[in-house]
Order: structure tokens, then C-alpha cells, then sequence
């Protein structure tokens, strides 16, 4: 596991930036393509999957109900 990749739901923090979750996002890329930069060849199918897991983390952490977390 990424340890570097920290918790971005409540109650672990209040509000998320999408740096924050860029940030997770390259290191899950990173992690999984045992990549810390990409060669030139790479970098678009590198910037690619970094997007698509930002995304994909931005819409998880839009649609995650947290039981007992205050309503905003």
C-alpha cells in the first residue's frame, strides 16, 4: 500500500483540494507502474491515468456517504 497516500474522506479531513487528490492520484500511478517519472514514451499514457484516477476520485468522494459525519 502507498503509505504516503493519505485518508481524504471525513472525519479524516474536512475538505479535499484537487491537488490533494492528484497528489494520491500520481502516487497510485506511480506505485502501480513502478514509474517515479515516466520516460518520454510514456509520459501521455503517465498523465492519462494520473487524470482518469483524479477523476475517478473526485466522483467516489462526491458520492460516499460517511455514517455520523455532519451534514454541511
Amino acid at each position: 500500500m502507498c503509505r504516503s497516500i493519505k485518508t481524504l474522506r471525513p472525519p479524516y479531513t474536512e475538505t479535499v483540494t484537487e491537488a490533494e487528490m492528484r497528489a494520491a492520484a500520481l502516487q497510485y500511478v506511480r506505485k502501480i507502474s513502478g514509474f517515479r517519472t515516466p520516460a518520454a514514451h510514456n509520459a501521455e499514457a503517465f498523465e492519462a491515468a494520473v487524470a482518469a484516477v483524479t477523476a475517478a476520485t473526485a466522483q467516489l468522494l462526491g458520492s460516499i456517504e460517511v455514517r455520523g459525519a455532519r451534514a454541511s
